[in-house]
């Protein structure tokens, strides 16, 4: 037993040489992620603007100039650090940052599911006491929705590329990116593919 427990000990530190795979992955995942957002505020700043500082239909931020700026800014430069591996613990702060303004002030009515499902996180009922949100009206309205377009449209068609859902908006997606910036903030951009790696590499050899 304790012959194959260290070989299976053996073969982690094997894997453990490629760790580097999984913040380069995190980062990756991320980049397109921020530079599609950061470039839609870009090119709508003005709307943004508007956005963020009108208190009826948008968000009633203070300083809405200043605030669409810092978060098309934090965006867009983050996704490029990000891609490169450049200050990458530093940039994953304003960009955790953001994802926390976006939760509280856009997501957080919504509760927790991005997409509604009584299959979710915190919504199946296999959770029993943990589960914290009900989707059984959102399955009804679905339901109804698949109805109507089975009836009077081409449901074929129209499901070719994927099947319908209901838009929650919660803080699912703001949450888990969230997530993925602390990993990173701790873990830092990873070894050989990024700038971090070879910057301190070439300041410790001096």
């Amino acid at each position: 037993m304790i012959g194959i427990l260290n070989r299976f000990q053996d073969l982690l530190d094997v894997f453990r040489g490629l760790d580097f795979l999984a913040q380069l992955a995190l980062r990756l995942y991320l980049a397109p992620v921020f530079w599609i957002a950061g470039m839609e505020k870009l090119n709508g700043f003005d709307n943004i603007v508007a956005w963020f500082g009108n208190p009826e239909w948008g968000l009633g931020l203070p300083a809405p100039w200043l605030m669409a700026v810092l978060a098309t800014a934090t965006e867009v430069l983050g996704a490029v650090f990000l891609l490169i591996g450049f200050a990458v613990r530093w940039i994953s702060l304003p960009l955790m940052a953001t994802m926390v303004v976006a939760a509280v002030t856009v997501h957080w009515e919504h509760g927790w599911q991005a997409i509604a499902s009584a299959k979710a996180p915190f919504a199946s009922e296999y959770l029993g006491a943990l589960q914290l949100e009900d989707a059984a009206s959102a399955a009804q309205r679905l339901n109804a929705a698949k109805s109507l377009l089975q009836e009077h449209g081409n449901y074929g068609w129209l499901t070719g590329e994927g099947s319908f859902v209901v838009l929650n908006n919660g803080i699912e997606w703001a949450a888990t990116y969230f997530v993925m910036l602390l990993a990173l903030f701790f873990l830092g951009a990873g070894r050989f593919f990024s700038l971090d790696h070879w910057l301190a590499k070439a300041f410790r050899s001096r």
